[in-house]
């Protein structure tokens, strides 16, 4: 009976990664299509990914209820309970990061005159970067790798220099040419999203090093990403 439970109990472990996982896979997919429906002006590949954002929440939800059942029936402990909470919050990360992905997508037909607003040039790269904290971020997770954790803290900074220079090149652009201040203050919000994006990464990743150690990163800065994806700044 006991070997029994303990193989239960670690299927259900193992089934919890792997929504883990399965949601990682689909926020990643969502900032690439995202950026890209943007810069080609492809609106139907930008619905797609509104429309897919309803999987993520699907996934959150089956999250919720297995977290909650492992606690419940299996009363984990130590290293175990650790992973059963870090995944019940990463998973409600991964989901508002599918947000800002979806929200992208939303103002792929409001910017116009793509051609004559070069700060859109750099936010593929600025988007690279963020997608790929999210896919290491999963990585971490997987391997309980606190070192690959902390290069992903790390690596936020590159976002945030990213958005900082973006912000700058398309303020710049507003005052130069008015005629696109609608256009540009699109990219504006975009920008915002993917530097969001950055941050909650960072937010997985201290919590993959709190999950692998027992212990809080040392760089903590009180941060954590509890802002609303669907307000009037991201939206």
């Amino acid at each position: 009976m006991v070997e029994h439970t303990v193989k239960a109990f670690d299927n259900e472990i193992s089934q919890l990664r792997g929504l883990i996982a399965e949601m990682g896979g689909l926020a990643e997919v969502a900032i690439r299509d995202a950026v890209d429906a943007l810069v080609r002006h492809d609106e139907d590949k930008a619905k797609i990914v509104v429309a897919d954002d309803a999987k993520l929440d699907a996934l959150e939800a089956e999250v919720d209820r297995l977290a909650v059942r492992i606690i419940a029936l299996r009363a984990p402990m130590a290293d175990d309970l650790r992973d059963v909470i870090a995944a019940l919050k990463i998973s409600g990360v991964l989901e508002r990061i599918g947000d800002y992905a979806k929200n992208i997508a939303k103002r792929v037909g409001k910017v116009e005159g793509r051609a004559k607003i070069e700060p859109l040039t750099l936010i593929p790269a600025m988007a690279e970067i963020a997608e790929g904290m999210v896919r290491d971020v999963l990585n971490a997770y997987g391997a309980r790798d606190a070192r690959l954790a902390v290069e992903v803290i790390r690596r936020d900074e590159k976002v945030d220099n990213f958005y900082d220079s973006i912000f700058r090149n398309l303020v710049g652009h507003m005052v130069e040419n008015p005629a696109t201040i609608s256009s540009a203050a699109q990219l504006l919000f975009v920008t915002r999203n993917l530097e969001r994006i950055g941050d909650h990464a960072t937010n997985v990743a201290e919590m993959v090093y709190f999950a692998a150690t027992g212990q809080y990163y040392a760089g903590r800065d009180g941060r954590d990403g509890r802002d609303n994806p669907d307000s009037e700044a991201t939206v």
